[in-house]
């Protein structure tokens, strides 16, 4: 009855050993997972903040273009009325 015990014992000891020195293995030899994205500094942040840039540039740009509008409308219409 004692050898069951002991044999029982050893075999879920080797049994812990083995799945213990495997978690170990594999996680040690396991490289990291990064995306293939171009670098930039601060990662998704940082493109988050270069895209918000972007979109205010964007805006400063198109708020130009439109009082360029205006002011060749306002010109139009004066020339229009001679």
């Amino acid at each position: 009855m004692a050898k069951r015990m002991v044999a029982r014992i050893a075999i879920i000891g080797t049994l812990f050993g083995t799945f213990t020195l495997g978690y170990i293995c594999g996680s040690a030899s396991t490289p990291r997972a990064s995306a293939q994205l171009p670098q930039v500094p601060g990662g998704s942040l940082g493109a988050a903040s270069q895209l918000s840039l972007s979109i205010t540039d964007i805006e400063q740009h198109v708020s130009g273009l439109q009082k360029n509008l205006d002011t060749l409308k306002k010109i139009q219409s004066a020339l229009a009325v001679k």
